[in-house]
């Protein structure tokens, strides 16, 4: 797939291997979209990603952020901020489930360390588990490291997420 969205024309879609599908719908114009859903409490790396060079490959109601960021605070990410923006997200996600022929789950990748991967994250998979109890969540999730800690709450953050991960997920990779 492109980074415009269209299959190379050496690769046969229908015949082969299709399982690109799980991870890509194709839309009538026969575009590839992403079946994921961008989230950050501040703008900057989604505006990167609106103007970068994989800028036609994603929908653009499917790359959502906020006007600032949780400052690295769990309670800001999870209570506050993240709340504004959570029914949002979930209604993005609604929109893209029920285009599902067959939805098993969800993959949610996610930093600790911070306040939105952390606290919104929390929030996130707690809302998931209860709109979608039966379904499988999967969490990759970066945790803080003293070698490249940006932040002193780094691992306060990490602890506070971890009641969430383990309440509201299948299984957490630890990256």
């Amino acid at each position: 797939i492109q980074p415009d969205g269209q299959m190379r024309s050496d690769k046969t879609v229908g015949g082969g291997d299709d399982s690109f599908n799980t991870f890509f719908s194709e839309t009538g114009a026969g575009k590839h979209v992403p079946r994921a859903v961008y989230v950050d409490l501040e703008p900057t790396v989604c505006d990167e990603v609106r103007s970068g060079t994989y800028r036609q490959l994603y929908h653009p109601e499917q790359i959502i952020s906020g006007k600032e960021d949780a400052a690295n605070n769990y309670a800001r990410g999870h209570y506050t901020i993240g709340k504004e923006i959570v029914d949002l997200v979930l209604d993005r996600i609604r929109k893209l489930a029920d285009n599902c022929t067959g939805l098993q789950g969800f993959l949610v990748f996610h930093a600790t360390g911070g306040g939105t991967g952390s606290g919104l994250g929390s929030l996130l998979l707690e809302r998931l588990s209860v709109d979608y109890g039966r379904k499988s969540k999967l969490s990759f999730a970066v945790s803080p490291s003293p070698q490249v800690s940006t932040a002193v709450v780094e691992p306060y953050n990490s602890v506070l997420s971890t009641h969430a991960l383990l309440e509201h997920t299948d299984c957490t990779f630890c990256l």
